[in-house]
This record gives C-alpha cells, sequence and structure tokens, in this order.
C-alpha cells in the first residue's frame, strides 16, 4: 500500500470524524437551549447528555472507514477517475494496469486542493439549527408564559380537593383520613386532611374528627340513608370510625343534628387484564413440508398486576361423529410472582408433543387473571396441518362431476416421485439425484402446459395474446368473419376462456401459478422446496373436484282463475279491518318530576312566588337528583346541593344555583320519542274517487 495515500484518507477520515462528532454536540445543544429556556438548567443537563448519546449511538460517526472516505472522494473528484480504492490495496496484489493507475491517483490525490463539501454538510446544518434553537429560546425567554405553563404540568396534580376548599362545620377542628389500599393494588397506606374521596374499590377508609369544643354525638350520613356513628373518647372532642368504600356516592358529616356540605366518594374500579396476541393469525394453515409448530406472542397488560397466565388448548383429532378432543393447559415460561402490570410473553408449541397428525386441529386462547382474581380471555385461535393423505386419496374421482382426473392424478405423482427423490437422495450420485429433479420440472411444466388450457393458454409464447380491434377499418364495413372473431369466446386468450366461470378460474390462476413454483424449485435441484407448492396445488385442485353443479328441477304452478269482472274494480266493501280495543294502562313516566320541576326553575328565575304543590315537585325533582348523585358524585353533587339551597330558601334563589340545577335535570332527561301519527296528505280533488268509478265502465 501506498504510504502517503494512505496518509492522505486518513488524515481526511480523521477529520469528518470530528465534524459528524461536532455536528452532533451542536444539534444536542440546540435541544439543551430551548430545555433550558422552558424548564430551567437542571433539566436542560440531562437534555444535553441524553441528546447526544441518541445522536451519536444513531449516527455511529466512528464507524466511518477509508474505504467510504475512497468512495466519496471518487464522486466529489473526477481527476481521480473513480480509482481511489486502489490506494486501499497492497501493491503486490496489483497487476500492471493497476499499478499505473495508482500512480494516476496518487499524483491527483497530491493535487487535491481542500476537503470537500460534504464533509462539512451535516456540520453546517447543525449550526443553522442551533441558531434557530437560539432564537427561539429568546422568545421564549422574553415572554415567560410558556415556562410557567411547562412548570405547572410537571409539578404533581392537585386533587380537585386541594383546588376547592372544603367547607366544614364550625365545631371541626382537625379531620384525617387514613386510606388502605386493598391488598391486590400493591399501594402504600395513605393520610389526606380533606373529606372528598377518590379511592380504590375495596379500600378501607378511617376517620378521625377532633372537634374544638366537646359535642354529644357525631355520625357520617352515605346517600342519605346509611348512617354510620362515631366512637368518642373520653373528653367527647375525638371521634373515629371506619368504613370499606365498595360503591360511588356522597356524605356528610353530622355533630349534634348539623349536617356538612356533601362530600363525594369516587371509587377507582380495577379494569380486567387485556390480552393481546401478537402472532400468529386467527387462522393458520400449516402446509404440507413446513415445520408443524407455532411460535405464540402476546402481550397482557393490567391496572395493578398480573398474577397468572395460561394458555388453554384443545386438539382435535378425526372428522364426522368420530371426532376427538383432548384438553391441555399450557404454562408460559415466565413467573408472575411480581405480579406486574404488563408482561410480553412468548411460547412456541411443538404440535408433534401433542400427538398432533396431518389432519388435526388446534384451538387455542389465553387466559389471564389479575391481583383481584378478575380473569379475562382471547377469543379461539385455529392452528390446522395439512391432511397429506387426504389429498393424495382416490375418493371422489369416481364422481360424474370431475373436471379431469388424470390432471389430479399426474399432480399427485409428480408429489409421490418428488418425495421418493428425496427419500432416495442419499443413496444415489449427485448427477442422478439432479436429472431425476429435473425431470420432474419437465413433467409439472407438461402438466401446467395442459391445465393451462382450462384458461386458454395454447403455448407459453402466446399465452392471453389477442389482437386488437381493426372493426374500425371501412374496408371491413359488413365483414362477418371479422365480427364474429371479434366478439366470439376465444379459447386461446386466457381472459376470454369460457370453460369456467369467474370464480373457479381464479383459483384455477392460483392452482398454476403455485405450479410455476413448484417447477421453479425442481428445477433448481430443490424438491424439498417444491413439495408445499405441490402440496398446495393440489389442495386447490382437490376443492375444485367438490364443486359440482347442481340443477333444480322446473315445477309447475298453475295458478287460480281470475275473475275478470272483478279485476281492477276497485271494490273494497268485503274487507273489514281490524277491531282493536287496548286495555292496558300506560306506565307513569318516571322523569315527569324533574319534567315539572323544570317550570318551576323558570318561574324562580323571574322571582315569581311558588305554591305548595310547585315546591313539593322541587323536592321529588331533588330526591331523583339524589339518587343519580349516589351512583355519579362528579356529575350530579354539586346540582343536589344547588337543589337544597334552593329549597332552604325559594324565594332568595340565586340564578348560578338554579342554572346549574337545570343543566342536570337536562343531562337525566332523556329526548321523548316521537309517537306514530297519520300523514297529512294533499287533497286530490276527488280524483281518486273518480277513476276507481270510470273502472267499472
Amino acid at each position: 500500500m501506498d504510504s502517503s495515500g494512505i496518509q492522505h484518507l486518513n488524515t481526511i477520515r480523521s477529520r469528518w470524524v470530528a465534524y459528524e462528532v461536532a455536528a452532533n454536540v451542536l444539534v444536542a445543544l440546540a435541544f439543551a437551549t430551548l430545555a433550558y429556556s422552558v424548564i430551567g438548567l437542571g433539566w436542560a443537563s440531562a437534555v444535553l447528555i441524553v441528546t447526544l448519546l441518541i445522536l451519536l449511538a444513531v449516527a455511529k460517526p466512528w464507524a466511518i472507514t477509508e474505504s467510504k472516505v475512497a468512495a466519496l472522494l471518487n464522486i466529489q473528484y473526477p481527476q481521480l477517475q473513480e480509482s481511489c480504492g486502489l490506494v486501499l490495496k497492497p501493491k503486490d496484489s496489483l497487476n500492471l494496469l493497476e499499478k499505473l493507475q495508482l500512480a494516476k491517483v496518487e499524483r491527483a490525490l497530491h493535487d487535491l486542493n481542500g476537503m470537500p463539501k460534504q464533509l462539512t454538510k451535516h456540520l453546517r446544518q447543525a449550526g443553522l439549527f442551533l441558531m434557530l434553537m437560539l432564537a427561539v429560546s429568546f422568545a421564549i425567554a422574553k415572554s415567560g408564559i410558556l415556562i410557567q405553563k411547562v412548570k405547572s404540568a410537571l409539578s404533581p396534580v392537585p386533587t380537585m380537593a386541594e383546588r376547592i376548599p372544603e367547607k366544614v362545620l364550625p365545631q371541626i377542628a382537625k379531620n384525617i383520613l387514613i386510606i388502605s389500599p386493598p391488598a391486590y393494588t400493591g399501594k402504600p397506606v395513605r393520610e389526606q386532611s380533606y373529606f372528598t374521596l377518590n379511592v380504590e374499590e375495596g379500600c378501607s377508609v378511617k376517620w378521625e374528627i377532633s372537634t374544638n369544643i366537646a359535642v354529644k354525638q357525631a355520625a357520617l350520613v352515605f346517600n342519605e340513608i346509611e348512617r354510620i356513628s362515631l366512637s368518642a373518647n373520653a373528653g367527647h372532642t375525638v371521634f373515629t370510625t371506619q368504613k370499606i368504600i365498595t360503591k360511588p356516592g356522597f356524605y356528610q358529616v353530622d355533630i349534634d343534628g348539623k349536617l356538612s356540605d356533601l362530600y363525594q366518594v369516587e371509587v377507582i374500579k380495577d379494569a380486567s387484564p387485556v390480552i393481546r396476541i401478537i402472532t400468529p393469525k386467527p387462522y393458520t394453515h400449516i402446509e404440507a413440508g413446513e415445520v408443524p409448530q407455532v411460535n405464540i406472542t402476546a402481550q397482557l397488560n393490567d391496572d395493578y398486576g398480573i398474577s397468572n397466565a395460561l394458555l388453554m388448548a384443545t386438539v382435535a383429532k378425526g372428522t364426522g361423529e368420530a371426532v376427538k378432543f383432548k384438553e391441555y393447559k399450557i404454562p408460559f415460561n415466565t413467573s408472575f410472582g411480581e405480579h406486574k402490570p404488563k408482561y410480553d410473553l412468548q411460547k412456541l408449541i411443538d404440535m408433534k408433543k401433542l400427538d398432533m397428525e396431518p389432519g388435526d386441529e388446534l384451538y387455542f386462547f389465553i387466559q389471564a387473571t389479575d391481583t383481584h382474581n378478575q380473569q379475562s380471555r382471547t377469543d379461539a385461535y385455529t392452528v390446522s396441518i395439512q391432511d397429506t393423505a387426504a389429498l393424495l386419496s382416490m375418493n371422489g374421482l369416481v364422481s360424474g362431476a370431475d373436471f379431469k382426473p388424470e390432471f389430479f392424478r399426474s399432480e399427485r405423482q409428480i408429489i409421490i416421485d418428488a418425495e421418493q427423490l428425496l427419500k432416495e437422495r442419499d443413496t444415489i450420485s449427485l448427477d442422478a439425484f439432479k436429472k431425476r429433479s429435473n425431470n420432474l420440472g419437465i413433467d409439472q411444466k407438461l402438466l401446467r402446459l395442459r391445465y393451462g388450457k382450462f384458461l386458454g393458454e395454447e403455448s407459453e409464447s402466446n399465452i392471453g395474446e389477442h389482437e386488437g380491434s381493426t372493426l374500425s377499418d371501412p374496408a371491413d364495413f359488413n365483414n362477418v368473419n371479422k365480427i364474429m372473431d371479434e366478439y366470439a369466446d376465444k379459447h386461446d386468450n386466457s381472459e376470454d376462456a369460457g370453460f369456467f366461470d369467474a370464480k373457479q378460474k381464479d383459483q384455477l390462476k392460483a392452482t398454476l401459478t403455485e405450479m410455476w413454483n413448484a417447477e421453479l424449485h425442481l428445477r433448481i435441484y430443490k424438491p424439498q422446496e417444491a413439495l408445499p407448492f405441490a402440496y398446495k396445488a393440489l389442495r386447490l385442485l382437490k376443492d375444485l373436484q367438490q364443486k359440482s353443479r347442481a340443477y333444480v328441477a322446473k315445477t309447475s304452478f298453475k295458478t287460480p282463475p281470475l275473475k275478470m269482472e272483478k279485476r281492477l274494480s276497485g271494490e273494497l266493501n268485503k274487507i273489514i279491518g281490524p277491531d282493536l280495543h287496548s286495555t292496558v294502562k300506560p306506565l307513569d313516566n318516571p322523569m315527569i318530576n324533574l319534567q315539572n320541576a323544570v317550570s318551576v326553575l323558570e318561574q324562580l328565575k323571574s322571582k315569581a312566588p311558588i305554591g305548595t304543590q310547585q315546591f313539593r315537585t322541587l323536592q321529588l325533582a331533588g330526591q331523583q337528583l339524589s339518587i343519580k348523585a349516589s351512583a355519579q358524585p362528579g356529575v350530579y353533587l354539586a346540582s343536589v346541593s344547588a337543589m337544597r339551597r334552593i329549597l332552604a330558601a325559594p324565594a332568595l334563589a340565586q340564578q348560578a344555583d338554579i342554572g346549574r340545577v337545570e343543566q342536570a335535570i337536562q343531562q337525566t332527561l332523556h329526548t321523548a320519542k316521537p309517537m306514530p301519527r297519520a300523514v297529512q296528505t294533499q287533497p286530490d280533488m276527488g280524483i281518486s274517487q273518480q277513476y276507481y268509478k270510470n273502472l267499472d265502465k
């Protein structure tokens, strides 16, 4: 190798690597600058390090070789005559012509001025990107708006109880709620100082309420139905109780007969495991010659954790009334002791170990159980093995609806000969093996050509050939032969072949394609790889064999004679309409109280006084809203509180409370369905009656 040429290439390579590293550093600095202007110095340093490592791992500038440099020089400098690679070869391995060309390349490399611009392309782009990020960061720093938004997004999200101060009774000095999540969540015990609850299903909550004066009694009222008394200490200043929360709703604190505001109780339901099977497809067919194995990959997800997962498999053997089933419970090669919320599972099923044979089918699904003993399962997936014995059988060939039995026998014989050749491969010479494989390819070709005649292919050189129309020539006007030739069914055109319908023709074309593939592998002395295509072609032919044309005999039907004197007379006097009497009492509308409450609320908006009956309507509407709030406290709890304030002083009702209650009522009411009614038609001025009268004439 030429030392000066190699030294020149190494110099260019070193500079190229340095430029690429510098470009990555500038890009990382650009992202770090943007992060600094948004979220501060601490996060910017982390962004700089992580971004630089990612860019270096993706770009890999150290992987630039002298060969890549030589290729770049060949592109950039025509005077090198694309021969820069000769510098990298040992001189002893060069012939006379290459040595002469190497001398020219050495002189050209010595005369090169500067470095290729391609080396600094990424560096220049990175510099422009850094300048752009500096301008954006400067604009963000001046505005200062985005910084506060991002910082508030990164900070812990405050709960509703923290954003909106709760109204508590004046006797309460301090309250502590100790929340013990159920064991299936894996969460630790936590405390809070507000009454609003957002807990997991089955969570145990302990209330410790301290009062500033001694009170006689204290209790918790849940959903206006359940009342739980609190245990007091000796001085009647500390009250405690405990309850397991299983459903949503609301509750109040009762101290000596005085009720607090409504406090919301939200329950976080435990979702069932989510299972997603990635492979295989819902229906998998293993062709003959393929390995009877199926690789199952799945992904499990749960909100708290998964405790176990099994593969439930069922093997079906036999056909008809002789079918037998055998079930298997196959565990995955994964330990679920850590109860992770996400698992990636993989299982390779060897069908031979399940005693499966050709023609058998495997049905399987995955069943997962979470830490709350909730189970979920997937749909059943099917894996079948091709039955080669059924394909090679002679059953059904005596039927008169078969297409060409000899073609089926020929394809079957090719498969038998190919399998016999594979068995004798070790006992015969290589030339004999290649010769027999090539002969089988010739037989497959002859069979394909004979079979292609059903699609109108007369020869390989004229498959589907059809000349364009010449009927536009004035000389051929009234030429019957050319007209017949244009529109008649020509069987030398594969698109016009009329032996089969379109669906059967598509299946025949698919069969022809499989024969092409089988012939290809036989001609290149790979009969093992040709067998799957041959088996598939044979299976398509067997499917065609089972399809026969159905003949429906024509049956006679004698209609009763018509009375011509009454035909089109339009007399309907003997047709009596049904007499229907309904004795079913219509059901009361359960939403009538809410509907009536809307009109009462409209009166309150106009400061009009309401009577006793209207006040009762509001009370009934409030009860229905309370029922709704016990199931959906987050939606209806505010409206229930507003309704209570309205009922306490209807004459002093606030417009905000009235609007909140009306909005809740509108959400509750269902849209009424239109009742059926008679359609009003336009009068026809008696034309229809005149028409029926004229029919008798």
